[in-house]
């Protein structure tokens, strides 16, 4: 086993330049969720080119399987690539260096050939900032025979314990009628105070909900002009909280508050998903240890015990159905948050790109760990029967 290790990090020395490549590539052309042409091609074009078994997924253009079985049975483990940049700020959350580490992990235990226990998938996955394609991979059944599930995140610090909240996006439309608002206000109804009910009700709900519910919007249309009464207008809303179920009870109040604002106006209230909602993300501690062990086996010490999170990723859905980590590595210092311009700039850094061979290498090692102790494997199914029930 600690041969198969030594082979894997040599051979994601080898290629650290092809790591490099694909992180430098998907960095300087940014695709939104779902338009990921570039990154998914280049992508499948580098895997296949080790031997994997690429295939589409319908219905998800810029979403594929990548996979290669061993000569011996064993477990089955993914690895999941994420490439979406953010709108106008490109690659300020690093997934540039997720999908880069994943291919390098992927690409060295494909390597392993004879050697290699059970089966590895690459699985590409776009969207994860909006619409994520994890949610609906997992709806299809696509971890169904997976045996464990990992991805390692760039941060602002490194930790192995990380975890997620939960979210519903929420889209309120109020419709009214237009009218003079000088001349005839009495003729009109106006939406836009309906959404400003609205953002009133929430800010009073706050006050009644526990410190781990997080709910913020935005108006996304409010009129026109000040001298025509609004007839229509739009929020949107992010409901989150640490676990789903609670979620759903803070969504329903979060409706409760768009209904009594309809009441009050009088305008006609729609409200729709706007975007997949996502769970909360459960790491499998037993995983994440191993990860952490080998993280140290590679000379790396400057981990911190544990992180509570608190965004969201569609991640958890498939933490929620496999076991599964989500790490992070730090390519910044703490004071650098992500999605900032600071924060773009350290995804394209040396130490960013550095940073990925360094998780390709745990995320690899990690599998070969899960893929040749039996007891190890057995214990993180225990730990997932009992955690993912409680969650």
């Amino acid at each position: 086993m600690e041969q198969l290790k030594k082979k894997v990090i040599s051979f994601i020395d080898s290629i650290k330049g092809e790591i490099f490549e694909i992180a430098d590539e998907i960095y300087k052309n940014p695709e939104l969720g779902n338009q990921e042409f570039k990154a998914s091609k280049l992508l499948k074009e580098k895997i296949n080119g080790y031997g994997f078994l690429v295939n589409e997924v319908e219905g998800l253009p810029t979403a594929f399987l990548a996979q290669k079985k061993g000569k011996k049975p064993g477990p089955k483990v993914a690895l999941l690539a994420e490439y979406d940049a953010l709108p106008e700020i490109g690659h300020a959350c690093g997934h540039n260096l997720i999908a880069a580490a994943s291919f390098g992990a992927a690409a060295a235990l494909g390597a392993l050939d004879e050697e290699l226990f059970g089966e590895v998938m690459l699985v590409g996955s776009p969207a994860e900032e909006t619409d994520g394609a994890k949610v609906i991979l997992v709806e299809r059944g696509i971890f169904n025979d997976v045996d464990a599930a990992m991805m390692v995140h760039p941060g602002n610090r490194t930790t192995v314990y990380t975890t997620s909240l939960a979210i519903e996006p929420l889209e309120f439309t109020y419709t009214g009628k237009a009218a003079h608002a000088a001349a005839a206000p009495h003729l009109g109804i106006n939406a836009l105070d309906a959404v400003i009910l609205l953002f009133n009700g929430i800010n009073a709900l706050r006050q009644q909900l526990r410190p781990d519910a997080r709910i913020h919007g935005i108006i996304t249309e409010g009129g026109y002009t000040p001298n025509i009464i609004p007839e229509r207008a739009v929020a949107r809303f992010y409901v989150r909280a640490k676990e789903k179920k609670y979620m759903l009870e803070v969504k329903e109040k979060v409706i409760a508050c768009a209904k009594g604002a309809e009441v009050a106006t009088g305008a006609k209230l729609s409200y729709r998903n706007f975007e997949l909602g996502f769970d909360n993300l459960v790491t499998n501690k037993t995983m994440a240890e191993t990860f952490k062990a080998n993280l140290k086996e590679l000379g790396y010490h400057d981990i911190s015990d544990k992180e509570e999170g608190v965004g969201s990723t569609d991640m958890g859905n498939v933490s929620q159905v496999v076991p599964s980590i989500h790490p992070h590595i730090a390519i910044a210092e703490e004071d650098i948050a992500p999605h900032s311009l600071e924060f773009l700039k350290a995804a394209g850094s040396e130490r960013g790109k550095e940073a990925a061979v360094l998780a390709a290498k745990a995320l690899a090692m990690t599998a070969v760990d899960i893929m040749t102790k039996e007891e190890l494997l057995k214990k993180i199914k225990e730990e997932f029967k009992k955690t993912v029930e409680i969650s």
